[in-house]
């Protein structure tokens, strides 16, 4: 029930929150997509791989679209995967003309459905490459495409002492040869891919984490487009430094916004004039860790979280005991008000983005992460010290 009272520090006035799903908006848009090209054949691993890099089935990804026989193309808002299915060992037609159509399809879909990398999904148990693989990446590379070839379901090998895992000989011989490849006669062929990554999507039996993910994650971002960079880093669940990272640009900017708001000191009652800025904050936080926050709270209950984060309450305790500051709220107060909500933020999001708050709790588990007076004072202290 909305009061028409005066707005006071006990009565504040009502949160527009509609900020909140603005910043999401415009944050997928800006973030834009990032389509990755996945080709491999039936057991080649490629949908445990998408899961484990990026936390989705295959099928699960979002829409699944049938382009042509052969062809899907999976996506949501930041990530769009297209699969390539494996070729069968005896058609009339060469792997690599089929291959050649289905990139025309692809060519002629809309610019934010173009193909970014490709993973060449191969079994580490083979011996080499065939012919038709060959041909295949020979094609994918003549379309300016940056080809990054995956050995999957690699049976790692533990060191009893260093604790270190190796790849069986078998398979680094695979890879060794992929490095450097020559026919029988020792002849070099070329073969245009940029990197040899050895895989596994999980550890031993389907138990356990995989390896060489981490690898794999950190080579794909170095070839995307720089525009689709972002999209990458906030559609892989394995890296999350990468996502801090962006979040913590997004809550500098938002601080930096919050001081210019309280240049001319405002009346705590008034600080609700800070809200837009940090439920804009928060929307583009919660695009950077991959969530969905129109499940995790009603609108209500960002109206009631924006009212926290508005920084009233906790203004009042601040100002109490900072000897003669009155009763306002200048341009320090907002930026360590706005800097302090965000980290809290960022926080609760990793958490919910890692599994270890589960969505149906995020509610209850808000009251944890909203800032509290040593936050504040802390924020304060390192813009003191950021001026010197």
């Amino acid at each position: 029930m909305t009061s028409d009272a005066e707005p006071t520090a006990s009565n504040p006035p009502p949160i527009d929150d509609q900020a909140f799903f603005d910043a999401t908006a415009d944050a997928k848009s800006r973030y834009s997509r990032f389509n990755l090209a996945i080709v491999g054949g039936t057991g080649v691993g490629k949908s445990s791989l998408v899961n484990a890099v990026f936390g989705r089935d295959l099928a699960k990804v979002g829409k699944g679209l049938p382009v042509t026989r052969g062809v899907h193309y999976y996506n949501d808002d930041i990530l769009g995967i297209w699969d390539l299915e494996g070729f069968e060992i005896g058609t009339a037609e060469q792997p690599a003309d089929i291959l050649r159509r289905h990139l025309e399809t692809i060519a002629g879909r809309p610019p934010i459905e173009q193909i970014s990398v490709v993973w060449y999904c191969v079994l580490s148990q083979l011996p080499r490459l065939t012919e038709r693989d060959i041909a295949m990446i020979r094609e994918l590379d003549a379309r300016g495409l940056p080809v990054v070839l995956v050995l999957t379901k690699v049976d790692w090998v533990r060191n009893p002492v260093t604790g270190r895992r190796s790849a069986p000989d078998d398979v680094q011989e695979f890879a060794d040869w992929l490095e450097d490849p020559r026919d029988e006669d020792g002849q070099r062929i070329e073969i245009p891919i940029r990197r040899v990554i050895l895989t596994s999507a999980s550890g031993k039996h389907g138990k356990g984490k995989g390896h060489g993910l981490g690898d794999l994650v950190t080579e794909t971002l170095a070839l995307s487009p720089e525009n689709e960079k972002d999209a990458f880093r906030i559609a892989q669940r394995l890296n999350l430094p990468w996502k801090r990272d962006m979040a913590r640009r997004v809550i500098g900017a938002a601080t930096t916004a919050a001081v210019g708001a309280a240049a001319v000191p405002v009346p705590v009652a008034d600080a609700a004039i800070l809200a837009p800025i940090q439920l804009g904050m928060m929307g583009r936080i919660a695009v950077i860790f991959d969530l969905e926050m129109k499940t995790m709270l009603s609108a209500g209950g960002l109206a009631q979280l924006g009212v926290q984060l508005a920084g009233k309450s906790l203004a009042t305790s601040f100002l109490k005991i900072i000897p003669g500051a009155g009763s306002v709220i200048n341009a320090g107060v907002a930026g360590a008000l706005t800097a302090a909500t965000g980290e809290g933020w960022m926080r609760l999001c990793e958490q919910v983005h890692t599994g270890k708050i589960d969505l149906a709790n995020v509610g209850g588990a808000l009251g944890d992460f909203v800032p509290g007076l040593l936050d504040v004072v802390k924020k304060l202290a390192e813009q003191k010290l950021a001026k010197k």
